[in-house]
């Protein structure tokens, strides 16, 4: 494995979704799509664009390689490693100008998570975890990534992205933990999961989520020191039902809650 060509080819990547993503952003002219008949879930022309000009990247540097993505669907490879992408995480964030969306650009082996890089364009943040690497690179200059260490349960902040989190056991389930949290704080989509990384908040618990949501934050969480599971104690990759810890003894706190 070229470590180097990984991340050049992930940080030129990157780079090419910002190119698609900032001039539309707080754009008048954006027009987001509806992927549903019955419910809303946006999609825009920046989501589509950012995510054409990666794989094009992907196909002239790194053909080998599967490809997963959230709007053009899967691409087989015969290297072992699957880049898994999501062009614009929060397009509900991004259409209402809200800066907490962010391109999501991860890489999976046998194993699961080894690479991951979460960028916030407009603020010009990129959180890099993984394959050695635990950093943010930002306007300011680089600083290491790590998780809050020595907080507990009843002093963490708690982040989710919608109020109204899965079904009503999952819903339950939540406020078991959120009423023990000192603060939960609510719309951070994949931002979240950089604040835990960056050692701002103690958790980030979620569910009905999708493979291209969350393989790049379990990269950057892991990387930076902290903890992340689906609501059983098991691999989170795949999606679903979400719980990334800055420690292991809050992880397993907020777990034992989940499960009643």
């Amino acid at each position: 494995m070229d470590r180097t060509d990984i991340f050049e080819t992930a940080a030129a990547m990157a780079d090419a979704a910002r190119g698609q993503t900032l001039p539309l952003f707080r754009s008048a002219g954006l027009r987001p799509d509806n992927k549903l008949a019955d419910g809303f879930d946006p999609v825009t022309e920046a989501d589509r664009a950012s995510e054409q000009a990666m794989r094009a990247i992907l196909a002239e540097r790194r053909p080998d390689d599967a490809i997963l993505g959230e709007e053009f669907g899967s691409l087989a490879g015969r290297s072992g490693l699957t880049w898994v992408l999501d062009p614009i995480d929060g397009t509900r964030a991004f259409i209402s100008g809200a800066p907490s969306w962010g391109t999501l650009i991860g890489l999976t082996d046998d194993t699961g998570p080894i690479y991951g890089i979460v960028d916030q364009a407009f603020t010009g943040e990129r959180f890099e975890g993984g394959l050695g690497r635990a950093r943010v690179t930002s306007p300011a200059g680089e600083m290491p990534l790590a998780t809050r260490k020595g907080v507990e349960l009843g002093q963490a902040t708690l982040l989710t992205t919608f109020p109204e989190i899965g079904s009503t056991e999952d819903y339950a389930a939540f406020h078991r933990v959120a009423g023990q949290v000192r603060l939960t704080r609510y719309g951070l989509d994949c931002y979240g999961y950089a604040l835990l990384a960056l050692g701002q908040v103690d958790l980030v618990i979620e569910a009905g989520l999708q493979s291209y949501d969350v393989v790049a934050p379990i990269a950057v969480v892991q990387a930076a020191g902290g903890v992340v599971t689906d609501w059983q104690g098991g691999p989170a990759h795949g999606g679903g039902r979400i719980i990334a810890a800055a420690t292991p003894e809050i992880h397993a706190e907020a777990l034992a809650l989940l499960a009643g």
